[in-house]
Parts: C-alpha cells; sequence; structure tokens
C-alpha cells in the first residue's frame, strides 16, 4: 500500500539501505534482548539473527522497494523489515513465500508479536537513523576527511613555489603563495576530525 500511496520517484527516491542495514542490526539486538528478557523463545530469537545477518550481508535487499516519502514515524519501513524478516524466516523453516499461511499465530515467526516485540515506530526509525549516521559518519566521512587532510598537507609541500592569485576583502587580485593559502585547509580539516565526537581517540 505505502507503495500505492507514494508513486513519487520510486526510481530515485528508495529508502537509503543504510537504513535498512541499521534496522537489521536494531531488530538483531531487539531479538537478543527479548530472549535475555524471557519474552522470546531461543527458537525464534536464532532466526531473527540469521535473516538480520543476510540482510546485513546484502542478500535481500530487492526485498526492500518502498521509498523515502512515507506517512508519519515511518512505520512502512519498520513493517517492511519485520514482515521481511518473517517470511524469510518462514522460508528458512522451510516453507515457501507462496504459501497462503504464514502470519498465523501457529508460524515460527510473527512480524509483528515477535520481530517487532517491545518496539514501536516511534523509537525504531530514530534508533536507526541514529546508527546509520554513525556509520556513514565514522566509516566514510572521517577516514575521508583524514585522507583530504593528509593530501592537503602534501600538496602544501609540493606547490610551496607556486604563486597565485588570491581574493581578500580588501583587494581583488592578491599575489600569495600556495603554502600561504592551503594552512587554512589544513586548520580546517584538522579541527572538523579533532571535534567530531567520532573521530578516533588516537
Amino acid at each position: 500500500r505505502s507503495i500505492e500511496n507514494f508513486e513519487i520517484a520510486q526510481d530515485i527516491n528508495r529508502m537509503p539501505k543504510e537504513i535498512i542495514y541499521a534496522f537489521a542490526y536494531l531488530k538483531k539486538g531487539a531479538a537478543l534482548a527479548n530472549k535475555d528478557a524471557g519474552v522470546l523463545s531461543a527458537e525464534k530469537c536464532d532466526l531473527i539473527v540469521r535473516v538480520c545477518d543476510e540482510i546485513l550481508a546484502g542478500r535481500l535487499d530487492e526485498a526492500f522497494p518502498l521509498v523515502v516519502w512515507q506517512t508519519g514515524s515511518g512505520t512502512q519501513t519498520n513493517m517492511n523489515v519485520n514482515e521481511v524478516i518473517a517470511n524469510r524466516a518462514h522460508v528458512l523453516n522451510g516453507g515457501k513465500l507462496t504459501d497462503e499461511v504464514k502470519h498465523c499465530p501457529s508460524s515460527v515467526l510473527m512480524a509483528n508479536d515477535d520481530v517487532n516485540k517491545s518496539q514501536s515506530s516511534n523509537d525504531t526509525f530514530p534508533s536507526a537513523m541514529h546508527i546509520a549516521a554513525y556509520k556513514m559518519l565514522r566509516e566514510n566521512t572521517i577516514p575521508s576527511l583524514e585522507l583530504l587532510h593528509r593530501t592537503l598537507v602534501m600538496k602544501s609541500r609540493e606547490f610551496m613555489p607556486i604563486v597565485k592569485i588570491g581574493r581578500t576583502h580588501f583587494m581583488d587580485a592578491t599575489p600569495l603563495t600556495s603554502v600561504a593559502a592551503i594552512p587554512a585547509m589544513i586548520a580546517t580539516t584538522s579541527s572538523a576530525i579533532c571535534t567530531s565526537p567520532m573521530a578516533p581517540s588516537t
């Protein structure tokens, strides 16, 4: 229904895989916590964990067709993940996707009662956003800034003799060396790396 209700640029506005993978971490963690709390059986927990690992390995990417345009708190994506996990668990347990009855009380795993146990879209979607943002900053942004910083340091030495035209508020064409300009960029990247709460402790 979500796809039918929001036919908006579905070819380019699909929910980012980073969010889907973050949901997999979240659902896996919730299953383990629910098992420890005694409200989810070990069998159901193991199935949820197995499917979440498949999601994180990128094997089920095509099972998440929803776009970013949704109502409310991202309930559609939360339930999309729940249903994929429940359906895949049904298959892992010997069933077929073509089975008419997959989510009855006698099923091995219920999308809402088991996979979504102790959760709400109001909590899961913001949590998934935080997980995705942390991973992207830690794995992509910070390493890219560090590479940029090292490159600027190297280029400041390489371009030291070069005189370029700069612009200030007082003069449009001020001659200055690259070594006078690049350190400002080096300082900016260094500050961005050092002040990030996710920067390496070293």
